[in-house]
């Protein structure tokens, strides 16, 4: 990555950054050559960053692509296709902060590149955290809100 590329990614930013809808819309226009969906100003902005991006570091492998509209040509009855595994756990970000409420007490945990920083100490899993901060065995992700408590039937 080039000094030159960085600076013509943030120039373009920038000018994308000070377009109203209407000057977004327009934008679109041009770079696709039909109107713009019916789109939140927030996520034109997106869309429009994301094809500068690739117009200067490159875009989906044709591979990537192939695979991405078979998946989104395929028909969607349960029928007729097996649902597409998803992860189990949604996947974190270094940086993110979960914040649960426990006896009165508010806890952050931050997620880390080797883990979990919970009160200065780095945990390997959320289950270890939720151990820690509760004193009983816990499953992590579920004790901070990531996956969906079972329902009795």
């Amino acid at each position: 990555m080039s000094a030159d590329n960085d600076a013509a990614i943030e120039t373009g930013i920038a000018r994308l950054r000070e377009l109203d809808l209407e000057g977004l819309k327009q934008r679109w226009r041009s770079e696709f050559g039909r109107a713009a969906p019916a789109l939140s100003k927030s996520l034109l902005l997106r869309l429009l960053v994301y094809r500068l991006q690739a117009q200067v570091f490159g875009d989906l492998s044709p591979a990537t692509r192939r695979m991405m509209e078979s998946l989104a040509s395929e028909p969607s009855s349960k029928d007729k296709q097996a649902p597409v595994p998803l992860p189990d756990q949604a996947q974190l970000m270094p940086g993110t902060v979960l914040v649960r409420e426990h006896d009165g007490h508010q806890h952050h945990v931050m997620v880390a590149e080797g883990g979990f920083v919970w009160s200065g100490k780095t945990f390997p899993s959320l289950s270890k955290v939720a151990r820690a901060i509760t004193g009983t065995k816990w499953n992590g992700p579920r004790f901070f809100g990531l996956r969906e408590k079972t329902r009795a039937p």
